[in-house]
């Protein structure tokens, strides 16, 4: 029953993930502790059509080891082959699955600035690849497989291997694997993120109030032609894809200098291996100028103080509090699932395709539109049973949004 389960995951992640077309190379980047989950999409892959598949194994043991031991010096490069492998992919149209699964605190003694100063590398060394991607030239699917230490975390209770089974019983779930066709139930899912979608598009909101228990009273302004997007998205050559399974939300761009206020985390945020847990962001004219954290606040200030634009927002997704993961009532420590169970923000680089014809302007342009840029994408989870959010129409009119966790519409 398992393996039929895992064989019909698989193909969803080829047939509605990547939606791979045939001779369609096929890159996937994974835990080495996942490979026996990656053999069952590499062979979910051949069988449809694909011209090769190449992998791209991580260690996070490895990568432990190398920042807690390794020359200051070597943190400031990536190595030529690693650029050389994902550019020369994109070159050929490849279409790219990121297994996101890791130990949310194996990080947590290795020196913050060590990781910075290589993401700082790593984005520069990638800039144009996670430029197609985020303008959706590229057709990528980020899913995920259990790992021992990520599972023990969730379900610290049971055994190792009980808490790995309940793990996949979990993921199995989020991504509907267990109805009768999965591929059709995501068809229906997508048409439903769609509906929402085109109702949010078609208010053109000026801004977003943002009001709940903890404290939160946020506004955050829209910019003038933004685009609210979920669900099935299309690269520049109409080849449909679904970048995330799990996907519950409907996202768009903020106007990155038109945020005001302040807003608290609902949920741990997991940021490269180290947990960043009960945080508030404090915003003038879109910039966080001042933050708290209870735990992994030299993290938190680490993202913030990357570059200049990870100071800034650059994403806003809404997510009913009454999801089908959110009403699991499942910590998953891992993002990829938790902000599909509440609303949630991005702080740095904004996805141009939010903004009409982004996808085709400069970053200049985009910045004149409002549009944020940062070498740094990171997701944390705001949303509460009792948030409350109202949008501004440009006549000065009031909407509400959601009302108690949930669409009003």
């Amino acid at each position: 029953m398992f393996q039929e389960r895992l064989k019909k995951y698989a193909e969803l992640l080829i047939k509605t993930g990547v939606n791979l077309k045939s001779g369609q190379l096929l890159v996937i980047k994974s835990p080495i502790e996942c490979a026996p989950f990656v053999h069952e999409v590499m062979t979910a892959a051949f069988a449809a059509g694909a011209g090769d598949v190449e992998i791209f194994w991580n260690d996070e043991i490895a990568s432990k080891i190398k920042y807690m031991m390794a020359p200051d010096e070597l943190f400031d490069t990536l190595p030529s082959w690693q650029r050389e492998f994902y550019l020369s992919a994109a070159a050929k149209g490849a279409a790219f699955l990121s297994v996101a699964a890791s130990d949310p605190e194996l990080m947590k003694e290795v020196d913050p600035s060590r990781m910075v100063r290589f993401q700082k590398a790593y984005g520069a060394a990638l800039k144009s690849y996670r430029q197609q991607m985020m303008n959706n030239e590229l057709v990528w699917c980020v899913a995920s497989a259990p790992t021992k230490a990520w599972a023990k975390k969730v379900y610290p209770d049971k055994t190792e291997v009980e808490a790995v089974e309940a793990l996949w019983e979990a993921i199995f779930k989020t991504v509907r694997i267990d109805a009768k066709d999965p591929i059709a139930a995501w068809e229906a899912h997508k048409e439903a993120l769609a509906s929402r979608m085109n109702k949010l598009n078609a208010h053109q909101f000026t801004s977003l109030h943002y009001r709940n228990s903890l404290g939160t009273d946020l506004t955050i302004g829209l910019p003038k032609g933004h685009l609210w997007l979920g669900g099935a998205d299309k690269s520049s050559e109409g080849h449909e894809f679904v970048a995330n399974i799990p996907t519950e939300e409907i996202f768009t761009a903020p106007q990155y200098d038109a945020v005001e206020g302040i807003v608290y985390s609902a949920l741990p945020l997991n940021l490269n291996g180290n947990l960043i847990e009960d945080f508030s962001l404090t915003f003038e004219k879109g910039k966080i100028v001042e933050f708290t954290a209870k735990k992994g606040y030299d993290q938190l200030k680490s993202l913030v103080e990357t570059d200049e634009g990870s100071a800034f927002l650059g994403e806003v997704a809404l997510v009913p509090h009454d999801s089908p993961i959110s009403n699991m009532n499942l910590l998953f420590f891992n993002t990829l699932f938790d902000e599909n169970a509440a609303c949630h923000l991005a702080i740095g680089k904004a996805y141009p395709v939010c903004l009409e014809n982004g996808d085709k302007m400069s970053m200049e342009e985009l910045k004149a539109h409002g549009i944020n840029d940062s070498i740094v994408h990171e997701d944390f989870m705001i949303g509460t049973a009792d948030l409350q959010i109202v949008g501004i129409t440009a006549d000065g009119s009031e909407v509400t949004v959601f009302k108690d966790g949930n669409f009003a519409f």
